[in-house]
């Protein structure tokens, strides 16, 4: 999208992402206020890591957990699909920035797809939609060429 900033094609997607599931572990909070729903799929060049429910300082240790694991990789590429993600608050964001910025210091990266709602928000009024160029879709975020580089 040649022309437009990081916060205006956030704002152009509000879309679904694409890629459907193929198994995978499912985490769900049970018992607690919030709920979050962690389901990873494992595919050759990357980790798909799919969340539902609200991302808060109660729901992000399993997440956290889920991405130390993830993370160990030689070169560990990590797309997050928020679709399903309802709530997100400064927690939460710090798992996926604090991931990100592990993922990216072991040669990969951690890329997010179905950015909307409350996630978008936090990410523009925080500045901090440029450590997450917004992806339309699984397939445009494997494109792994570059360093962390931003849709094409």
């Amino acid at each position: 999208m040649p022309g437009k900033g990081s916060a205006e094609m956030l704002a152009d997607i509000a879309a679904p992402a694409g890629g459907g599931g193929q198994g995978g572990a499912s985490l769900g909070m049970a018992g607690a206020m919030t709920d979050l729903f962690i389901d990873v799929r494992h595919l050759p060049d990357c980790h798909v890591v799919q969340l539902d429910g609200e991302l808060d300082r109660t729901t992000q240790p399993p997440l956290a957990q889920t991405f130390d694991r993830l993370l160990r990789a030689d070169t560990p590429k990590i797309v997050v699909d928020v679709t399903g993600l309802a709530f997100c608050d400064s927690g939460g964001l710090w798992t996926l920035i604090s991931s990100q910025r592990q993922a990216e210091a072991r040669g990969g990266g951690l890329r997010l797809i179905g950015v909307q709602g409350a996630l978008a928000r936090l990410l523009t009024i925080t500045q901090l939609v440029h450590l997450f160029p917004p992806y339309r879709s699984l397939a445009e975020a494997r494109t792994w060429a570059g360093s962390g580089g931003g849709p094409a």
